[in-house]
């Protein structure tokens, strides 16, 4: 079976988040025949590591789950998988279940299949491995298999997410005057985020460009019913040179008299960013393979985990970022076979 066809089967296998079990029985079921592979299960998550006699360990991460959406009409054709997951990750994935099979060379290899990946960081199944068992995920450095186009995506962005609440007075709208709209005190706020100018910073030679989005808003009781309270969620990606608390004293500052101005202000969750971290030899020698410089990876991803563990991690995986979550997703045989020829130099 080739790569791009194990790549299909893994797709068809429905495994949004918090539904990875099946995909997990397969993943297990595979690794388990594989004599050099200790292979632990914890709920949904799988971790096979070699005990060859190394000295040096890498571990190589990739999440089981997808989002949500039909996985039924999936296929390849031309040379090309189709199908909701394929860029992220199965495709990846199917990579790694191939490479697991050979005997490590020059370093203890540790593969991690994780579940919960695309929903809140609090239930991220690294964490519940690292819990009760940190030594499953110890290692020298760390490869997240996230996709990159075959590039190495350095550091991550963080992600924090604001929600603020503007409150007001009920009233008649066809008498406005006698109350207060809540919907109406978004406008300021709203028009403050939408004039933000990315800041483009540059770290360790790796640029990053932070946004600002609004990317909720809620309120309203009746058609003819002036409304009493609105909310805004508002999502922030964060620079590496920037924690998280140091960003949400920037966001403040930046709303500035409008923010002294609402009702209820709260970081609703917070994901730290990650330096690119390339000063480590291993991962810039990934790099001098790829053939291509490093760029900045602007999402978050658990690069940033394993970056708090004090692992060196960088994010490198088979297929085109901006596909990810579109409701077709598109990989080619080009594409993963790349993948996998650099990543198995790099091990082994």
């Amino acid at each position: 079976m080739s790569l791009l066809d194990d790549a299909l089967t893994l797709v068809r296998i429905n495994s949004i988040s918090r539904g990875e079990e099946a995909i997990a029985d397969e993943v297990e079921s595979r690794l388990r025949t594989i004599e050099h592979l200790e292979v632990a299960r914890i709920g949904n998550n799988v971790v096979a590591r070699s005990q060859v006699g190394f000295d040096t360990r890498v571990v190589v991460a990739g999440h089981l789950d997808t989002v949500p959406g039909e996985v039924e009409n999936s296929f390849i054709i031309n040379q090309v998988l189709t199908g909701l997951g394929a860029v992220d990750m199965k495709g990846s994935l199917a990579v790694m279940l191939e490479l697991a099979k050979t005997l490590p060379t020059k370093q203890e290899i540790t593969w991690v299949f994780y579940a919960k990946e695309e929903i809140a960081r609090s239930e991220s199944g690294l964490h519940e491995i690292h819990g009760p068992h940190p030594e499953l995920l110890e290692g020298t450095v760390a490869i997240l298999c996230e996709p990159t186009a075959g590039v190495v995506e350095a550091g991550c962005q963080g992600s924090i997410r604001f929600s603020i609440a503007l409150r007001g007075e009920r009233a008649h709208a066809s008498r406005p005057f006698t109350g207060r709209n809540a919907i109406h005190r978004m406008g300021d706020i709203v028009k403050r985020i939408a004039d933000f100018e990315p800041r483009v910073v540059t770290v360790e030679g790796i640029e990053y460009v932070e946004q600002l989005q609004v990317v909720s808003v809620d309120g309203g009781i009746a058609a003819n019913v002036v409304p009493d309270l609105a909310t805004l969620v508002v999502n922030h990606r964060v620079a590496p040179d920037r924690t998280v608390d140091e960003a949400v004293s920037w966001f403040k500052s930046y709303l500035g008299e409008l923010i002294e101005d609402t009702d209820g202000f709260r970081v609703e969750d917070a994901a730290s960013p990650a330096l690119p971290g390339l000063d480590n030899p291993q991962l810039q020698q990934l790099v001098d393979l790829t053939g291509r410089p490093a760029r900045a990876k602007v999402g978050w991803t658990d690069v940033a985990t394993f970056s708090e563990m004090g692992i060196p991690a960088t994010n490198f995986g088979a297929g085109d970022p901006l596909l990810a979550h579109h409701s077709v997703e598109t990989l080619s045989r080009d594409e993963i076979e790349s993948f996998a020829s650099i990543l198995r130099e790099w091990l082994f």
